[in-house]
């Protein structure tokens, strides 16, 4: 079960995801669905699970820089890792309404 600071800085870091757009879109990430997790650690590590809406995205590399960007922006956080995976593969039903 994550500790109250984990919990904090993964709240914290989906906020920081809401300002990275996807360039094609034009709404953010976690609104598209595109964020499948965050972890963080007490030592200020920080997992990311993403996709993007098609596996030969062209924004791809794009989004998982800018996403490792913004978690890196967040106070606490001292270390992002960013993972790219199309399991389970992005539908528009995955979007926040």
């Amino acid at each position: 079960m994550p500790s109250d600071h984990q919990s904090d800085l993964t709240e914290r870091v989906r906020e920081a995801l809401t300002a990275v757009i996807d360039p094609e879109l034009g709404k953010n990430v976690v609104a598209l669905g595109l964020i499948y997790g965050i972890e963080a650690s007490d030592a200020g590590t920080v997992r990311i699970t993403m996709t993007t809406t098609t596996q030969g995205c062209p924004a791809s590399a794009f989004l998982v820089d800018a996403v490792r960007y913004a978690a890196r922006s967040v106070d606490g956080v001292l270390e992002a890792d960013v993972r790219l995976t199309h399991e389970p593969r992005w539908d528009p039903g995955m979007m926040a309404p």
